[in-house]
């Protein structure tokens, strides 16, 4: 690659956050006209290498080199003014506005007279180059997570940006939706643009990037072509070992029903029906994994089920007894674990030790408890061989869990979960965020666990989660179940249709 076809070079950078070193002297080229995809563990540092590029973070050491000139970005403002362009995993929209006034928020350099008329032939124009189809009348509550991300874009596009860093920009799409959005990539690849791509899932690498910089532990171990590579040795390089990408998953021998869940409705936070007669029956000894797009009732059955949020109508039985609207605790004695969506802010008490956390749900029985009294000694040596046997990465017990990695986080809920020995897990999206090395960590324990004769109902987002895990697949759209497939007789296609409303050789419902 020449110079003058480098748009991007930063050099050297450092950036250190207390207790510990995010970049650690990362140097990183990306060129004009290609995708480079950027990966790592979490924790390996390239969201914050790319939030120093769009000015959220100031190096503390190294340089930055725009178009070959050296550049001080101080904050996005000074990002946005050379050309870069940032679309986060949250969308940074404002909801109640509309698609045209989302756009130009913020922007001084918009025509006093008609400004709508602007962006909208702007719009237009965009949609009809790289086919970023959007509604500038729209309100951005009305629109899909498919949507929003076009608006993201083009508000970038408005702006000039000529570097477009996008942050696991698949994570709330179909699988027809990734696929139109990996064609909008390579479009404006071709006009000579420079897309920089965070994601942890390699197949989408491998799918869509011309290059690949892997980072590992805050520094680059290599940077390489896409097509002079595979995804065993791009797994390799982000954890330091050989990855297993194929389960060692035998054969469901399913037993007694342990969950049946009947006719179930429930209302979502804003009083809308969010659950519509939702039936299904879980066994020991199997998967069954919801697939769907954000927003089409998952987040509330889990809720419904783990005692969460109340049903209006219907029945949620576990061992043919009939806990609907029971408290969370009640549900927990029927021996329900719940490894929960939001990690931090249902899974964990960010500012409380490791320790602590291990004994939220179980604090007030033996060993953990004596009468008025916490065995501090029990306590201690729980954690010990806990945090020992699943691998948990720790300067100590105390350790508040605010200061872990994500994959750290989401074993400490494990461990947690799993210690009550139960007969259901509910698993909402479990490897959500989560790199390679700790997804396969996850993946590997539930089907232990399933193996055990554990019945697992597993939310994911991730089709080729519910495909690798799911002994059935449940999909739903618009809070109600399209279909329940067999995973083995089950295709991408038919479940990406039902997730869009569509029935196989249908009209959508």
């Amino acid at each position: 690659m020449t110079a003058s076809e480098t748009l991007v070079r930063m050099e050297h950078i450092v950036k250190r956050f207390p207790g510990v070193v995010a970049n650690a002297g990362v140097t990183f080229e990306a060129a004009a006209g290609e995708v480079h995809a950027l990966l790592g563990e979490n924790g390996a540092g390239k969201t914050t290498l790319m939030n120093i590029l769009y000015g959220i973070y100031q190096p503390d050491e190294g340089e930055i080199y725009i178009r070959g000139q050296e550049v001080r970005i101080r904050s996005p403002r000074d990002a946005i003014a050379l050309g870069i362009g940032m679309v986060h995993q949250h969308f940074m929209l404002v909801h109640p506005h509309t698609v045209a006034e989302n756009i130009i928020l913020g922007l001084s350099d918009v025509p006093f007279a008609y400004p709508d008329r602007a962006v909208k032939e702007k719009i237009a124009e965009f949609s009809e180059r790289y086919g970023l189809r959007v509604d500038p009348d729209a309100y951005i509550w009305q629109l899909s997570a498919g949507e929003q991300q076009r608006v993201e874009i083009v508000k970038a596009l408005y702006r000039g940006a000529e570097i477009l860093i996008l942050d696991e920009p698949t994570s709330m799409l179909t699988p027809q939706e990734t696929q139109e959005l990996f064609g909008i990539l390579r479009r404006m690849a071709e006009e000579g643009r420079t897309i920089i791509f965070i994601t942890h899932k390699l197949e989408e690498v491998m799918a869509v990037s011309d290059r690949v910089t892997v980072l590992r532990k805050g520094k680059v171990v290599g940077t390489m072509k896409t097509s002079e590579t595979n995804q065993r040795e791009l797994a390799r390089l982000m954890v330091g070992r050989e990855v297993l990408f194929q389960l060692d998953k035998p054969p469901a021998t399913p037993g007694k029903v342990v969950l049946e869940v009947e006719r179930l409705n429930a209302l979502n936070d804003k009083g809308v029906p969010a659950l519509r007669d939702v039936s299904f029956v879980i066994r020991e000894g199997e998967i069954l994994g919801i697939a769907g797009v954000a927003g089409n009732g998952q987040k509330e059955l889990v809720e419904v089920i783990t005692g969460l949020r109340p049903a209006t109508q219907g029945r949620v039985l576990i061992d043919g007894e009939d806990v609907t609207n029971k408290s969370p605790r009640e549900i927990l004695a029927k021996g329900v674990a719940h490894v929960p969506e939001e990690r931090m802010h249902m899974g964990m008490v960010p500012n409380m030790s490791i320790a602590e956390n291990l004994i939220l749900k179980t604090y007030d029985r033996p060993p953990f408890s004596r009468g008025l009294f916490l065995d501090p000694k029990a306590i201690r040596e729980h954690a010990e061989r806990v945090v020992k046997e699943y691998g948990v990465s720790t300067p100590s017990i105390w350790t508040p869990v605010k200061l872990l990695s994500g994959g750290n986080i989401q074993r400490v809920i494990l461990a947690r979960e799993l210690s009550i020995k139960p007969r259901l897990i509910v698993a909402s999206h479990p490897t959500y965020g989560l790199d390679v090395g700790a997804t396969e960590y996850v993946r590997k324990l539930l089907i232990e666990q399933r193996n055990k004769g554990v019945a697992i109902l597993l939310v994911s987002e991730d089709l080729e989660e519910i495909f690798a895990l799911s002994d059935r697949i449940a999909v739903m759209f618009e809070g109600r179940i399209m279909g329940i497939l067999d995973a083995e007789q089950a295709d991408v296609e038919t479940v990406g249709a039902l997730m869009a409303g569509i029935q196989p050789g249908g009209e959508a419902d």
